[in-house]
């Protein structure tokens, strides 16, 4: 529902955050990863995902896009709520995470609070797979200022492609297409070839 919460960083421990945005303070749940992140900033854009239970909507909040995805992969696996979720990313970095995962390290990977073998083998078992195919640069942030390139690889990868065929298929569409496509062109000319 909200992609991210721009605004003043009113409060902030390391647990959750309070964002005033349009004159709406959000409570926003995050992991400690977050709040180092964070340091003295005023102001922030905290990207966010909404969990809504029967009793509660929850906010949790994420620094940067590849952390959220990130947790959104960890917590799609049976046994893994939102708030083992952020534990995870609370003990060790999302790159380590991410790592452990696709090498398949469970003695790192039950070192965190709550996740015991079972867990442990499930994540690497269900997210092995995904987390390669996005490649080990998925959790590292968009640039801001995104060249043509740079925004088709995100847009493909986005749409569920691999990192590496997405990049081989907009080399393609600029052989084909020359350097000066527009990003729906160069979209469409790599669709063709994936």
């Amino acid at each position: 529902m909200f992609a991210y919460i721009d605004g003043k960083l009113t409060f902030k421990c390391p647990a959750y955050i309070v964002v005033e945005a349009g004159g709406v303070g959000y409570h926003i749940n995050i992991s400690l990863n977050t709040y180092s992140s964070l340091a003295d900033a005023e102001r922030c854009k905290i990207y966010t995902w909404l969990h809504i239970k029967e009793d509660a909507h929850t906010l949790y909040g994420f620094a940067d896009e590849g952390e959220r995805r990130l947790f959104l992969h960890l917590i799609s696996v049976s046994g893994i709520g939102p708030n083992t979720g952020r534990m995870m990313l609370s003990s060790i970095t999302p790159n380590e995470i991410q790592s452990a995962i696709i090498s398949g390290d469970l003695p790192l990977i039950q070192r965190i609070k709550g996740i015991g073998v079972k867990s442990a083998q499930r994540l690497v078992l269900e997210l092995q797979d995904k987390l390669k195919k996005e490649g080990t640069g998925s959790l590292i942030a968009a640039p801001l200022n995104n060249t043509v390139k740079e925004e088709a690889l995100s847009a493909l990868m986005m749409l569920g492609f691999a990192k590496p065929a997405s990049e081989k298929a907009i080399d393609n569409a600029v052989k084909v297409g020359g350097q000066d496509l527009s990003v729906e062109q160069m979209i469409k000319l790599a669709l063709k070839n994936l």
